[in-house]
């Protein structure tokens, strides 16, 4: 009986041994996939990990940009008339960084700072103008007169966009009326550009700098406005007084270029003496500022206007101009050439007439390097009596770093 089934007996013995391994390599092949599962788990976190640290950090520095500038320039002095006036040369290194930190699209912190090692010929020439127009030592120091030091702005600016051609810019902070108001594309910055007052902005008006205030920028297609409200903590006169300006702007596409003309009104409150100094009067200017460009080589500026004579003023009138040549014209396209002329007269301070005649030459060294030869005339004439007329030149070197 048993040998009639002891196939049948082999036979499920035999299917039991397979059913078991079977089993066996189900159930490893079913651990190995499980475990290949957990591995792949565990690079996709990893990935995920690296691609979030790397994301972060390229937001980070999306969002906070470091730029700056330095320049160093040396300038020498040769005049005649008053007796002590003198032949000499000075030096001055100013040191602006600036920090941006753009929390979204439409929103930004702002930081400037600067720093500077001597006055130049600033407070040592006879003329009227200051021949570098830049902040140097002691304008760096109790900024005016609020106990300030080397912080210059520090602003928050919201933009709402409202479309591709039209915005609206709120700032708010320290801010510097000059960033708003008299622009203009070939005579705005005696970093890289034209150094006397006369030729930066214009020195009859009186846009403050580095101080509490808000802005507002708006823009459409060709036209812009820009508003500035201040308050100032000191003048010269060593008075508070607040500032109010707008300027109205419009961008020409032509043939030639593109232009910039732009229409600036500026106001304060009563701060400052009297001709007589009897009394505390306000002041109030109004200015156009032009540009233009007339080919790929050559672009032309003008800016004139007048202020009212309420107050002391040396300058009511202002009457400049010039040329911007590019280095394109000798095979060098980031060089340029700038020739400029001011004339301003009309105060009532004892001058009849102030000029300024400024040329240079610019040599850009590279992406970030630009070394700048500049000559300067100079002329004061006073009215009978009120003093005694100076003219001369003054020579300098400018080597900046922009980063």
């Amino acid at each position: 009986m048993i040998g009639k089934y002891s196939w049948v007996i082999v036979l499920a013995c035999l299917m039991m041994f397979t059913v078991n391994a079977w089993a066996d390599e189900a159930a490893m092949k079913k651990e190995m996939d499980g475990l290949n599962e957990r591995v792949e788990q565990l690079e996709k976190k990893l990935e995920q990990a690296e691609k979030s640290r790397a994301g972060g950090w390229s937001a980070l520095e999306d969002r906070i940009t470091l730029k700056g500038v330095m320049a160093g320039a040396y300038q020498l002095q040769s005049v005649s008339g008053p007796s002590e006036a003198e032949d000499t040369g000075r030096g001055a290194l100013p040191f602006q960084p600036e920090v941006s930190v753009k929390l979204t699209e439409n929103d930004q912190f702002f930081f400037k700072f600067g720093f500077a090692a001597g006055n130049g010929l600033n407070p040592v020439n006879p003329f009227l103008l200051a021949p570098w127009a830049a902040d140097l030592e002691d304008d760096v120091k109790d900024i005016n007169g609020r106990n300030r030091d080397y912080l210059l702005t520090a602003w928050y600016k919201h933009t709402f966009k409202f479309s591709e051609e039209q915005s609206l810019a709120l700032s708010g902070g320290l801010i510097d009326a000059t960033d708003y108001l008299d622009e203009n594309a070939y005579a705005n910055d005696e970093y890289t550009q034209f150094m006397n007052e006369a030729l930066v902005n214009g020195p009859n008006a009186f846009a403050p700098s580095y101080d509490i205030g808000g802005a507002v920028e708006w823009a459409y297609s060709q036209f812009s406005v820009n508003g500035v409200v201040m308050g100032i903590g000191e003048n010269d006169d060593g008075n508070a007084y607040n500032f109010y300006g707008l300027q109205l702007g419009y961008a020409l596409e032509t043939p030639l270029g593109e232009g910039n003309y732009r229409f600036i009104f500026q106001k304060c409150s009563e701060a400052y003496q009297d001709p007589t100094e009897t009394s505390k009067e306000g002041k109030q200017c109004v200015l156009f500022s032009f540009d233009q460009a007339l080919g790929d080589m050559i672009g032309a500026w003008v800016r004139f206007g007048k202020q009212d004579d309420d107050a002391k003023i040396p300058f009511q009138n202002l009457y400049s101009g010039g040329i911007d040549i590019k280095g394109s014209l000798w095979g060098r396209e980031q060089d340029n050439i700038g020739i400029g002329y001011g004339y301003l007269d009309g105060g009532n301070q004892g001058v009849d007439r102030t000029q300024v005649t400024e040329a240079y030459v610019r040599f850009a060294l590279n992406e970030f390097f630009a070394l700048t030869l500049d000559v300067q005339y100079l002329e004061d004439t006073y009215k009978s009596g009120a003093g005694e007329d100076v003219d001369g030149w003054i020579t300098g070197i400018r080597m900046t770093a922009e980063f």
